[in-house]
């Protein structure tokens, strides 16, 4: 049976449900959008809508995501033969109550309503109500996690922000089948309770894997007696939690530089994390005698939690799903209703790769789409792309590389990957601040060969799957100077080991680097700059290219570099703007009764920008078709040299598209 999965809120691609509706609630319960394709339990596709409308943890309605699923499974929409969501409907439609009482505008439309009105306009299919199943959001995490963890009995603990009542629970698997042993409230979110304090550092939600970044960087000490009063440990795995932050100001503003006390601050939220999680974690270990443990929710996202519980020796074995977060709970809806409708899920191996999305095409297709930009990049087919690739890689080159099938989840595995050499400490701050463009102490993941994980990481007795990033880990002091680009200010890592089994290609790119200088490792980071998610297509692996500070790209079997000429020759590429930009002429009359015209592009959507342009380009983008390119509406006096600088920032900052014609 082939059943789809499906997360995320209502809104169409081009237009929010309602203004604001991706904020609140929706934002909070209802992102991370994301479509899952199984048949009979296998997982076919799935990938998230981000990797489409380019919005980063987008809470739109995924359509482009299912469509990709089918064209990926090749098969047709109205073979899809029942359909899971990640949220029950009362919650859903309690949501939505909550929209239409203070929009009266609107029509009011059910959950139920909404999501067969999506499939009906866009794939043109009715799903029947009783092939309509909606899942309890722990639910979901919980079969997601366990059914890809290839155990059979096992503890399942999902931990996030918010289910629809509760924040933490605790399930036994066992042959296939949930049983719910205890749950904790909204009251308790450890999700909740680092997105708080996430958010007084001037970050906001999808933003706390920086803090745990952030962490090592200080003291604990110095407000653990503020973050100790929050919370009490109790009996039976319970605690109290008094408050979701510390009485601390000033915050943090976004923007600012970050003090000491910032970092203290988060050492200290880390800090009480980890010992709420362990309290929780072990009490039910010891309780059901159960030591394969099954982590899920976007909380075992935090990797540094993660090794701590890989180093407690509580557990035999350890799996994280690499989708934790609330797009994952799009694969448990698709399990979750294939089970209610006696469908066979369970006995399904282990996973081992993430990449399960839609692949770039084939060699044929990419070499076409690659010739298409003539005007501003070069390539070439070499005998052997691994080779070449290495050899790059060892020449202290920074390289774009694309290859198959994208991932699934947040995290890029070596199919969507930036990738240097592991060794100079000055590849972090270079490839932060040349190519992220974003803090520069985040640190940056190594991915290393089996054969060589354990001369170079401290690796715990305890079994894990550590294919998805999942655990930090203490590098081996002696390796420590060796792995400069790699190795965070504590002396740890977020490892990566990639076995040929599941990735040949990435694997001999590793090994094959390893014989050329000596070290089986490599930094690996998302081919994305930070204002977008990760690249999908070919397209927005060449965009990215051109837009940061990458020395080559690898994609498929070729090499690309850039043309000698001027980067700034965008005339023949065509303007596309995005389903949500919006390009805006404001006038307004002044006190002094003048009359001031201001251009704007935005991005209309919860999280986007407005940027103000100059008027030479509000005019060149005005009459933009997608079709023609902007030589064709340039003016006989051709596109000035400021024109085209302006144009390339809104480019690099993806308010608008460009591609050849």
């Amino acid at each position: 049976m082939l059943v789809l999965g499906l997360s995320g809120h209502f809104s169409s691609e081009d237009e929010d449900l309602a203004p604001d509706v991706g904020g609140g609630l929706f934002q909070d319960a209802f992102h991370d959008a994301a479509a899952c394709l199984i048949r009979d339990g296998e997982l076919l596709a799935a990938v998230e809508e981000e990797r489409f409308n380019r919005i980063k943890k987008t809470t739109k309605f995924p359509i482009n995501a299912v469509r990709a699923c089918l064209d990926t499974a090749g098969v047709s929409p109205s073979q899809i033969a029942a359909v899971g969501h990640f949220f029950t409907e009362d919650l859903l439609d309690q949501s939505l109550n909550v929209i239409y009482s203070s929009q009266p505008q609107l029509p009011v439309r059910s959950s139920r309503e909404l999501v067969t009105g999506h499939l009906r306009e866009a794939l043109g299919v009715e799903v029947p109500d009783e092939r309509l199943l909606f899942t309890q959001h722990h639910v979901a995490h919980g079969m997601s996690s366990y059914i890809r963890s290839g155990m059979r009995d096992a503890l399942i603990v999902v931990m996030d922000g918010r289910g629809e009542k509760h924040s933490i629970t605790i399930f036994h698997g066992t042959n296939g089948n949930l049983e719910s042993l205890a749950t904790y409230g909204l009251g308790k979110s450890l999700g909740g309770l680092y997105l708080a304090n996430t958010r007084l550092l001037g970050y906001g939600i999808g933003d706390e894997y920086k803090v745990m970044g952030l962490a090592p960087y200080g003291n604990a000490e110095a407000y653990r007696e503020a973050f100790g009063s929050l919370y009490e440990l109790r009996d039976d795995g319970e605690f109290t939690l008094r408050g979701f932050a510390p009485d601390i100001r000033p915050p943090r503003r976004t923007g600012e530089e970050f003090t000491q006390a910032h970092k203290d601050f988060a050492a200290a939220l880390q800090e009480a994390l980890e010992n709420i999680a362990m309290h929780v974690l072990c009490h039910w270990s010891d309780k059901t005698g159960l030591k394969d443990l099954c982590f899920v929710g976007g909380v075992a996202h935090n990797s540094t939690l993660n090794g701590r519980i890989i180093e407690s020796g509580k557990f035999r074995e350890v799996f994280v799903h690499p989708v934790s977060h609330d797009a994952g709970a799009a694969e448990g809806a698709a399990l979750t209703a294939a089970l209610h409708l006696g469908v066979p899920i369970f006995g399904q191996p282990r996973m081992r790769s993430a990449s399960v999305g839609p692949a770039l095409g084939s060699t044929a297709e990419v070499g076409k789409e690659l010739a298409s930009w003539g005007d501003l990049i070069e390539f070439e087919q070499p005998p052997d792309v691994v080779e070449a690739a290495a050899q790059l890689l060892a020449g202290g080159a920074v390289l774009g590389w694309a290859q198959g099938r994208s991932e699934y989840g947040p995290r890029a595995l070596g199919n969507r990957s930036i990738l240097a050499d592991a060794r100079p400490g000055d590849n972090k701050h270079r490839i932060n601040a040349m190519i992220k463009k974003r803090e520069a102490y985040r640190p940056f993941a190594p991915v290393v060969t089996p054969e060589a994980a354990g001369d170079y990481f401290d690796m715990p007795d305890t079994r894990a799957n550590y294919d998805f990033m999942s655990f930090v880990v203490k590098v081996c002091e002696d390796r420590r100077p060796e792995l400069g680009a790699v190795t965070h200010v504590d002396g740890s890592a977020r490892i990566q080991i990639v076995d040929p089994a599941s990735n040949k290609r990435f694997y001999d790119l590793v090994r094959r680097f390893g014989e050329l200088t000596g070290t089986p490792v490599l930094l690996n980071t998302s081919f994305n700059n930070n204002v977008e998610p990760i690249v999908q297509t070919t397209q927005d692996a060449v965009t990215c290219f051109l837009t940061t500070g990458l020395d080559f790209l690898v994609i498929d079997d070729f090499v690309v570099r850039r043309n000698a000429g001027d980067l700034f020759a965008l005339d023949n590429l065509v303007p596309r703007f995005r389903p949500v930009t919006r390009l805006v002429k404001r006038v307004r009359h002044t006190a002094a009764d003048r009359r001031e015209v201001r251009c704007e592009i935005s991005l209309d959507h919860a999280k986007g920008s407005t940027m103000e342009i100059s008027t030479d380009l509000f005019d060149l983008l005005e009459p933009a078709d997608g079709v023609r390119p902007l030589s064709s509406f340039a003016g006989s006096g051709g596109i000035s040299q400021a024109t085209r600088h302006e144009l390339y920032t809104l480019w690099q900052l993806r308010f608008i598209t460009l591609r050849p014609a």
